[in-house]
């Protein structure tokens, strides 16, 4: 009787254990986004789910080309300010893979990074009429749902229905009603399975040796990966935001913030950031990491310490060259010597030297003059040289140097592309126009 005892209390326990553990609540904390689970008898599951059959018809759309296509993506335009890692987006791209693209720059490679996947993989809605993707917006919320979608390489495992909603004030919910399979068993040869959210910034350099052309790379700085195992019917997932340096809008709110980021002010750009977000480049073309090694805001109150001064900044930031042009006035001559900060750098303003000073600078103005004189010699020398070879190549096109230069024209240059692997699709249909070349680098998990 003590064993048989024993045995049924052992049982109820790990039923216990068991039912416990896969119906609580999860919570996971990714520093940008905290993460809640809820199991399939959990009453929250079902409220998440959104019922788009009870919405506003008028305002349901099931998009046609979505849902008879493989491996499209199409724009989105969002009626409300989403904020996406602290960044307010407008508009998203849906694809048929079952994820959200929210870049800005659309490229071939869009499943490895800047996407929000309830359930990335290898969807094609072409394959059976009942198949559509469906989203909806009223307002303060959109709802993108994958309905009766199969995968292409598995089409006997059933269909999958789930959807994403995306709140006005950055909740993100992941609802599941079919997973026919366990989400670990789908097959990532042909289409990455991803669940969760990543964010990266896109850097733009020129390549000089190729007039007009541009390479884009894009650096990968966060990303949010869910439990699969916990993916099944009747499940839902809600992710809350994070706050973020990026929120902050003065320098003394920044600097004294106490969040998980270590924030720091840009008086160029008049922003507060960790310095890794999608304003990456303009961050650094404005050299705010070098500023923001002295976390202090007292470079605000320059303009009331000299107030006797007319200096007049003209700044025009480009959105992907990241140029910046800076025009300053002259200042008055009847300063007292100081130093005044103007755009982070300092100009020195001095009264009239003493002749002593004065006979000291026209020594020096001889030294000047002769290394001018040299330059120019040498850019001249230069230049003779460049058209002598170009006369004896264009007349001697079997030479050697000829042939040198002829292998190593432009046009022979290999283009940097991305890599066009079993792991990385491509939705060639909304690949941009225009000679740009790409590349993609994931960088260290925050």
């Amino acid at each position: 009787i003590t064993c048989h005892q024993h045995f049924n209390k052992y049982i109820i326990q790990w039923i216990s254990k068991q039912f416990y553990s896969f119906n609580s609540i999860t919570m996971n904390d990714h520093n940008y986004y905290t993460s809640k689970t809820y199991g399939p008898t959990d009453p929250m599951s079902k409220d998440l789910w959104v019922n788009v059959d009870q919405m506003d018809k008028e305002k349901v759309k099931i998009h046609g080309i979505l849902s008879n296509t493989h491996r499209q993506a199409a724009r989105v335009n969002l009626s409300f300010d989403f904020p996406f890692y602290g960044h307010f987006l407008r508009d998203l791209t849906v694809a048929t893979g079952g994820f959200i693209y929210t870049g800005d720059v659309v490229h071939r490679m869009l499943t490895a990074t800047q996407y929000i996947a309830p359930l990335m993989a290898n969807f094609d809605p072409s394959v059976s009429r009942n198949s559509t993707v469906i989203y909806f917006d009223n307002g303060t919320a959109l709802v993108v749902q994958w309905d009766h979608v199969h995968l292409q390489d598995s089409y006997n495992l059933g269909s999958f229905t789930f959807q994403a909603t995306l709140h006005s004030d950055g909740r993100i919910v992941f609802a599941y009603k079919e997973i026919p399979i366990e989400v670990a068993q789908i097959s990532s040869v042909n289409h990455p399975v991803k669940v969760g959210l990543s964010d990266a910034f896109v850097v733009v350099h020129r390549i000089q040796q190729i007039p007009n052309v541009r390479r884009r790379t894009i650096y990968e700085y966060h990303r949010v990966e869910l439990t699969k195992t916990k993916i099944t019917n009747s499940t839902a997932v809600e992710m809350m935001p994070l706050p973020t340096c990026l929120q902050f809008t003065s320098c003394s709110s920044c600097i004294s913030s106490q969040i998980n980021f270590n924030c720091s002010w840009c008086h160029r750009l008049r922003r507060c950031s960790s310095g890794f977000d999608r304003h990456r480049q303009d961050w650094v073309d404005n050299s705010c990491p070098d500023e923001t090694k002295d976390k202090s805001c007292d470079i605000i109150n320059t303009t009331q310490l000299y107030p006797f001064t007319t200096t007049l900044v003209a700044k025009t930031t480009g959105r992907s060259r990241g140029e910046t042009t800076t025009a300053r006035a002259s200042l008055s001559t009847s300063l007292s010597p100081t130093s005044v900060p103007t755009e982070g750098k300092t100009t020195n303003v001095c009264p009239k030297a003493e002749n002593s000073n004065y006979s000291a600078e026209r020594k020096g103005t001889h030294p000047l003059h002769t290394g001018l004189i040299l330059g120019i010699l040498m850019v001249m020398l230069i230049m003779a040289a460049t058209v002598l070879v170009t006369v004896y190549i264009y007349h001697h096109p079997t030479s050697a140097a000829s042939l040198f230069f002829i292998e190593r024209r432009p046009s022979r240059w290999p283009a940097m592309k991305f890599r066009r692997g079993s792991g990385h699709p491509a939705y060639a249909e909304v690949e941009p126009v225009g000679q740009e070349k790409e590349g993609f680098i994931e960088s260290e998990q925050c």
